[in-house]
């Protein structure tokens, strides 16, 4: 009955994924360092169909588990976890789409729709087969280093549980500093290393990297003013430097304005700062409900489409979020969990899902 009720919650989850065309599936994805190198890597996740029911999941060291697999089946790659980690999961408990393990490893699954295509499920090839969903948990579970997980990754057969479903693509971080993203297209792994630090969706990094040229015109601060004939042309206010950085919600536009953004951001030396900062960037990403909604459709009750943001910071292993309820950041401090020890947990990222309003007595 316990296994019944596994699958049956896994295809009310996929169904709810898939059956809301019209809903936002967008993310966004920072990177910040401070003086003294530490680097905060932070990012949205966007769902305007239906409440994720985010959870944070604590994994502890030998915590063994199963990868879903197409038609429901349930004995896909066995792995058990060598590290320690904190996830934030979406949907079910198993699909972590961000998170940290004790080792340093940063890893996140963002949407990469109509671009990216897994290989094809082959059912004799089951026990090294992983859900595209889970890949995240395995991962944190299993490295330490982009190394380790570029061989990991070579290993495995990586398949959608439902084909109607958006295809993802991946941002992962080790100690180094260095960050790769890997993308599936044709059914081959793709590596590409990040130094900007920056990702959304489709279409894909190379693309992105390479639309960055045409907002070369761009820079922080005010543009002096200038001669144009006999006009003297001076500009309204200030940010006159970025006129022409795209305001849109696509990912293409949300791309080019988190790499300016980011790129204009001021350098701490405290982390928490940093974080704080990287929080204040994304704020320009979040996406309110209705605009995704064509008139006339009715609009999901979610006070968001923006159901969370996170920010990690693997140097000190430290993982934060705020919200689409609470806008209070949360911290939750690795360093002070015994992945030895310690039970598996899953927790709702809010106990209770209202935004509080406090009011404020002046004396």
């Amino acid at each position: 009955m316990l296994m019944f009720k596994k699958i049956l919650s896994l295809v009310v989850a996929m169904i709810s994924l898939v059956l809301a065309p019209q809903a936002a599936k967008a993310c966004t994805g920072i990177t910040l360092s401070t003086t003294d190198s530490a680097r905060i890597l932070a990012r949205t996740i966007e769902w305007g169909g239906s409440d994720l029911n985010s959870q944070y999941v604590i994994v502890p060291r030998g915590y063994v588990r199963s990868s879903f697999l197409p038609g429901g089946e349930t004995d896909g790659m066995r792995f058990t976890a060598r590290y320690g980690y904190v996830g934030l999961a979406v949907e079910q408990e198993e699909f972590i789409a961000e998170g940290l393990n004790e080792a340093g490893l940063s890893a996140g699954l963002f949407y990469f729709p109509r671009y990216g295509q897994y290989e094809a499920y082959d059912p004799e090839r089951k026990a090294r087969t992983i859900a595209d969903l889970q890949l995240v948990a395995w991962l944190l579970g299993e490295c330490a280093t982009l190394d380790e997980l570029r061989e990991a990754i070579a290993g495995v057969h990586i398949v959608q549980i439902d084909p109607r479903a958006s295809t993802v693509h991946w941002r992962f971080a080790d100690l180094s500093g260095r960050q790769l993203v890997l993308e599936i297209i044709d059914g081959q792994a793709h590596f590409h290393e990040n130094p900007l630090g920056v990702l959304t969706n489709s279409p894909d990094f190379d693309w992105q990297m390479t639309n960055l040229n045409n907002y070369v015109n761009l820079y922080p601060g005010s543009a002096q003013a200038r001669q144009l004939g006999e006009k003297q042309l001076v500009p309204f206010g200030a940010g006159s430097g970025f006129l022409g950085l795209p305001g849109d919600v696509t990912p293409p536009s949300r791309f080019v304005r988190a790499a300016f953004y980011q790129a204009s951001a001021p350098r701490f030396a405290d982390a928490e700062r940093t974080v704080l900062e990287a929080f204040h960037i994304l704020n320009n990403f979040d996406i309110p409900i209705g605009i995704e909604f064509a008139e006339g459709e009715p609009v999901v009750d979610l006070p968001s489409a923006t159901q969370w943001t996170s920010a990690t910071n693997p140097r000190d292993r430290m993982l934060y979020y705020r919200t689409m309820h609470d806008s209070a950041i949360r911290r939750i401090d690795l360093k002070t969990i015994d992945f030895s020890q310690v039970s598996y947990q899953a927790h709702p990222l809010d106990k209770e899902k209202r935004t509080p309003i406090v009011s404020v007595s002046p004396n």
